[in-house]
């Protein structure tokens, strides 16, 4: 996946020769290929735009004036489309509403999109200040399309012993995919769940079937700096502006799995992954699985530590009554994002196959 690699690129390297406006126009574009990579050709054709305009002075040089020097790990563009996607969705911005299909538009068909980033320049010269207060919030991208790795990776844990599952997520943001063993899978590599299921991943597992186990989730639990109460019409505003408004699939696993949350608890707390790690306690007869996904890029050196040692601890308490995996997809250096379990007593780790970011399709490997 290109696009990907390319994100990966932007976060860890940077040209001294460029200065941060020049830079922050290159991340722009990165992104915009990163988008085009993952199957949104509108957003792609944006970002180029904005790109230009970025150097050019317009309006959204006004909107990123005092963000040019963020961490580049905290995506940027997509905070900034976040906060205009939520004024489309909401009716504030009927102009941009037109061209995005997630609001009840029409994508634009010409070539560069054009009358839609006439709209979205418009916007942003309008309600700027609506749109800058969204760059000072983390990205809450609750992407249903992961929890295509996480059912995988827990049927794994499940055939290696059957035990109930303690499901804890760091980094959790509404907390959706803390419900993923709602979720149904079909396909010719192998289904799971229950056809009735509001959320179906199609498309979801490519490659040999995650073998057969029982998920009996028990508990589920989760942290995040700044947790979205999915049951809040703001909650549920947050989330689906940050759903790219071209893709319709990711907004019908969202809007289903909204649907989940309000009738499957599950406990958030506002918290960083250390506190969340700290509070996770090892119970006999249970399995407990940590889990995150596209997560790790917003975390700072001393925040990762703090993540390894979490785990670390958590292994070293682990026995055969009570047992702990650690399942994740992140993204790798190389752009692909793997798919990485290890269990213990015993610390056996393997990558048991790899996605997109999105999730969607997780390609399964052959041998562990």
């Amino acid at each position: 996946m290109a696009g990907a690699s390319a994100i990966v690129a932007a976060v860890t390297t940077q040209d001294p020769d460029l200065s941060p406006l020049e830079h922050t126009a290159q991340v722009l574009r990165w992104q915009a290929d990163a988008c085009r990579g993952l199957g949104s050709p509108l957003y792609g054709d944006l970002l180029t735009h904005a790109a230009d305009d970025l150097l050019a002075g317009g309006p959204t040089a006004d909107v990123l004036s005092g963000h040019l020097s963020d961490r580049l790990g905290t995506v940027l563009a997509l905070r900034m489309l976040g906060g205009a996607h939520a004024l489309a969705l909401s009716g504030q911005a009927p102009d941009l509403a037109a061209w995005y299909p997630s609001a009840g538009g029409v994508a634009d068909a010409r070539p560069g999109s054009p009358r839609a980033w006439a709209a979205l320049r418009g916007t942003m010269a309008s309600h700027g200040e609506a749109i800058r207060s969204w760059l000072a919030r983390p990205p809450q991208t609750n992407e249903v399309g992961r929890a295509a790795a996480l059912l995988g990776g827990l049927r794994y844990v499940a055939a290696e012993a059957e035990l109930p599952i303690r499901l804890v997520e760091v980094g959790a943001s509404a907390g959706l995919n803390l419900r993923a063993d709602k979720f149904f899978v079909p396909g010719d590599a192998g289904n799971y769940g229950d056809p009735a299921s509001p959320v179906t991943l199609k498309g979801a597992w490519q490659g040999d079937a995650p073998p057969e186990g029982r998920i009996d989730v028990v508990e589920r639990t989760g942290g995040d700096l700044a947790p979205v109460d999915p049951g809040t019409a703001e909650g549920r505003l947050i989330l689906t502006a940050y759903v790219w408004p071209d893709q319709s699939d990711r907004l019908e696993r969202l809007r289903g799995a909204l649907k989940i949350a309000a009738r499957v608890p599950a406990e958030l707390r506002a918290e960083s992954a250390s506190a969340t790690l700290a509070r996770t306690e090892l119970v006999p007869g249970t399995w407990t699985v940590l889990w995150h996904s596209i997560f790790r890029q917003y975390l700072d050196q001393a925040q990762r530590e703090e993540l390894s040692d979490g785990v670390g601890a958590l292994a070293v308490a682990a026995t055969r009554a009570a047992r702990f995996a650690y399942v994740y997809l992140e993204q790798s250096r190389a752009g692909s994002c793997p798919v990485v379990l290890t269990t213990w007593p015993g610390g056996h780790g393997r990558v048991l196959g790899s996605a997109p970011a999105h999730g969607i399709p997780v390609t399964w490997r052959r041998e562990h």
